[in-house]
């Protein structure tokens, strides 16, 4: 008799350098704690962030920027990650690096701008007319082709919904079938059909359907209460550069030129002042009207310091601006020259700049800390380690980086597999580290053998 175990559906997440971050783990009174949610230390960054994260949900934030300085390593990049995960996923939460700007295409001032319009909201709420239910009765009624022949026509569907309070038959018109057709609808399923539009929705399947044996991958949805024909409040979550590109890029015409040009490579475009200028219009009507309500959602630009002036004084617009995100930026320079110019100014910011922002400061880590974020990083990839490995990567890591020691967890895994060993010893940590070399011992070995290098 042959048994196999049947693996789960379920797909596997791939480990990321922070994947371990879940929020900033703060207490109930906003004090951090030592160790939660995968953060580790750092706990007046964290607690500053959590005030930040409040002033966002009170709306009282946008337009101004925060600074997160400290030397590389230091968690500025996992700061800013947890307070995305604190904010949720209905707040736009926009990252980018500095280089980005330097596009062979567009405009630096551009890129700064269309990442700021992905970090703004816009939550539109409407009332629909809609017929929702459990599809019992699917039938497509046809007719002779009027253009002769023996093919015949679909000139209309008969369709029967069904909810926890009673059944409703419909008959729809042909182009409903064809929607209802690309949503590959069939009995069982549960659907919405938009009254005015005649837009039909597949939800999912029915939950009568549900069996503890099925194994296939199947949303199943409990069946709708209420009326099969109801009034339903959707809401809908867009951002401002997605209206910038519907209204941008409108469908071509049946003339040859359109065609041809549907064929060729789309480059990419900028989106005019006016239009944007026309979009908020629209926007804050509509805020005004109570229809659409604003989010100021979180613009991160990690390496701040490749921006050059032109970007800097852009973004002094940007903050001032009336629809204008939460910008938050990373460093780890000291003193340094502004890019473009020969001034030299703390972090390669400009002065004018810093004194809009308020600036958290990140601090070393301490060994111990480098050993509970160690201990993170290898329950997170599921790799067994013992005590005194993993204290030896932790020292190794005060003295060359966090990044580096955690960079040797997984080598170490491997060669520890590789002996036939199921953790990693302190052996394979000291093996690991005689192969590669960190930063540092690279650079010192430059400069003692400069000579046999081209230079």
């Amino acid at each position: 008799m042959k048994i196999e175990e049947v693996s789960s559906t379920t797909k596997s997440a791939r480990v990321a350098a922070h994947s371990h971050i879940k929020g900033l783990g703060l207490d109930e009174d906003g004090f951090a704690e030592p160790m939660a949610m995968g953060l580790v230390g750092q706990e007046k960054a964290r607690e500053a962030s959590g005030l930040i994260v409040d002033m966002i949900r009170s709306k009282k934030m946008a337009g101004r920027a925060v600074l997160l300085a400290g030397a590389p390593g230091t968690g500025k990049t996992a700061l800013a990650l947890a307070i995305a995960q604190e904010l949720g996923s209905k707040v736009p939460f926009c990252p980018m690096v500095g280089s980005e700007v330097y596009s062979a295409e567009v405009k630096k001032t551009e890129v700064l701008m269309e990442n700021c319009r992905r970090a703004i909201g816009l939550r539109i709420k409407e009332t629909k007319e809609v017929y929702e239910g459990e599809v019992t009765e699917l039938t497509p009624e046809e007719k002779p082709d009027p253009l002769g022949g023996a093919n015949k026509i679909i000139s209309g569907v008969q369709i029967s919904l069904k909810t926890t309070k009673g059944t409703k038959t419909l008959k729809l018109a042909p182009s409903i079938y064809e929607s209802l057709q690309k949503e590959k609808v069939s009995t069982g399923d549960v659907i919405y059909i938009e009254a005015n539009s005649g837009a039909a929705k597949r939800v999912g399947r029915s939950d009568q359907y549900a069996t503890e044996f099925d194994l296939e991958a199947e949303a199943y949805v409990p069946i709708p209460k209420g009326d099969v024909h109801k009034k339903k409040e959707v809401v809908q979550d867009v951002s401002l550069h997605d209206l910038d590109m519907a209204n941008a890029n409108p469908k071509g015409g049946n003339d040859i030129a359109s065609l041809i040009g549907q064929f060729s490579k789309s480059r990419k475009t900028e989106v005019t002042d006016k239009l944007r200028g026309e979009i908020n219009k629209v926007v804050n009507r509509y805020i005004d009207q109570g229809v659409a309500e604003l989010v100021p959602g979180v613009l991160f630009i990690d390496e701040v310091h490749m921006l050059d002036i032109e970007c800097f004084t852009y973004l002094n617009r940007v903050l001032e601006s009336p629809l204008s995100p939460i910008v938050v930026v990373a460093t780890n320079r000291g003193i340094c020259t502004i890019r473009g110019t020969d001034i030299n100014a703390p972090h390669g910011i400009p002065v004018d700049l810093l004194d809009r922002m308020v600036i958290m400061r990140t601090l070393p880590y301490s060994v111990e800390d480098i050993v509970t974020i160690l201990q993170i990083r290898a329950d997170t990839e599921s790799l067994a380690i013992e005590d005194d490995a993993l204290q030896m990567l932790g020292e190794i890591g005060s003295g060359a980086s966090l990044r580096y020691a955690v960079q040797l967890l997984t080598p170490s895994a491997i060669l520890a597999k590789t002996c036939g060993r199921e953790a990693i010893t302190k052996d394979d940590v000291s093996e690991i580290d005689g192969i590669f070399f960190d930063a540092r011992a690279s650079a010192k070995l430059l400069v003692e053998n400069a000579d046999k290098y081209i230079s």
